[in-house]
């Protein structure tokens, strides 16, 4: 998911783009949408069911995201090497930077949480105990099964994305160095980059008909890997491309989507039991995440690339951008992140409030009030924590 960088921290040099983080508005909605309905019972399989499930796609929307932010200085970097003025990204700014911009509000949700249920019953056994705290706390929680938390089973993507903030300077290092031997050549890093993508069904195939396999392992990051490489992909693309028409790419996208509510794509889950719906489910929803950001990022209209590309210089210039690029959205996105940490337990506490049982109710009212009551919870965290990363 990227769920917590900000399109400006690309590089100082480069302007932001509002519209990188208005995109975060939708995926953030399609995520506690999609928790709504599973709350609230409406995970039937049925084409409407399954449509609501797929609303998950917001999490691909992040995950592609990230890898497009991520990967960009890299690139940029990599691009200038042909005239000898590159200097690769510093690893301990960037790691630094990761940190203090993601555990603050994550490890303040976590210990909310578990002061939370100090008080109130927790229906489930999992994640309990000092040992459930320090595996939420360190991310470790998808590895086995019981550690995932009643308030923070969204969580698991946020152990992914910290395994991609791991592994992206090493792979960076490998495209940069051994596929391209230092030398400016974006065909060999697409290759590179696309033989990457074949990590997820790969993986998807082996843990899927291995018995002895770990069922978590179908959480673990590399089945969802392919999103994230999708959006270090996009990054080299803005750097060859002038134009990303918007509204073929943006229906490309609802087509997707749409396609993904059929039966071929699995039952309503995370993960469908099925490695052939899973690898069609995940490849929907990169096709979503990329037809939707893609305008935003390489921009709307034909543009000039100059030094630092044209997603840098032009983005925004369109209907699609300008919508995503508006004060509303904008100003979602930059809380989207603590909206995402805290809108599952919000949800446990509206689901009492609203008289709701387990798998009963209104997913429209579930979703309506929900978000209604995380905004302004996610707005304080995003202002207590804002002074440790700013």
């Amino acid at each position: 998911m990227d769920l917590n960088t900000p399109a400006q921290e690309l590089a100082p040099t480069r302007r932001r783009v509002p519209a990188l983080t208005g995109i975060r508005t939708i995926a953030a909605l399609a995520v506690c949408l999609t928790h709504a309905a599973f709350w609230t019972g409406h995970y039937t399989d049925d084409y409407l069911g399954r449509l609501l499930s797929r609303f998950e796609v917001g999490v691909a929307i992040f995950f592609v995201l990230s890898g497009y932010l991520l990967f960009a200085p890299w690139v940029k970097s990599f691009q200038r090497a042909k005239s000898g003025a590159s200097t690769y990204p510093a690893l301990g700014r960037y790691a630094w930077h990761r940190a203090r911009r993601i555990l603050p509000a994550y490890w303040l949700t976590v210990g909310a949480v578990y002061v939370v249920f100090l008080f109130r019953d927790d229906p489930s056994d999992f994640g309990q105990g000092w040992s459930g705290l320090l595996r939420n706390l360190t991310f470790t929680q998808v590895y086995g099964l019981g550690h995932l938390h009643t308030g923070l089973t969204q969580m698991w993507s946020m152990a992914a994305e910290v395994a991609y903030y791991v592994a992206l300077p090493l792979v960076a290092w490998l495209l940069v160095h051994v596929v391209c031997r230092d030398r400016w050549r974006p065909d060999l890093l697409l290759v590179g980059l696309g033989a990457l993508l074949l990590v997820s069904p790969l993986w998807t195939v082996v843990v899927h008909g291995s018995e002895g396999i770990d069922l978590t392992a179908r959480l673990w990051p590399p089945a969802f890997a392919g999103w994230f490489v999708g959006g270090m992909i996009l990054a080299v693309l803005v750097r060859l491309l002038t134009s990303w028409p918007a509204w073929p790419s943006v229906s490309v996208a609802l087509v997707a989507f749409l396609a993904s509510g059929a039966a071929w794509a699995g039952e309503p889950t995370i993960v469908p039991s099925d490695a052939g719906a899973a690898i069609i489910k995940h490849t929907l929803y990169l096709v979503v995440a990329l037809g939707l950001i893609g305008p935003l990022a390489v921009g709307e209209g034909k543009l000039g690339a100059g030094e630092f590309g044209a997603g840098e210089l032009g983005a925004g210039m369109g209907g699609w951008s300008a919508f995503c690029g508006s004060r509303p959205m904008v100003w979602f996105g930059e809380i989207s992140y603590e909206f995402f940490l805290v809108h599952v337990m919000v949800l446990e506490l509206v689901m009492d409030l609203l008289g709701y049982s387990v798998f009963t109710g209104s997913t429209i009212a579930a979703f309506a009030v929900t978000t209604a009551i995380s905004i302004p919870v996610a707005w304080i965290l995003h202002r207590i924590t804002r002074p440790l990363w700013r």
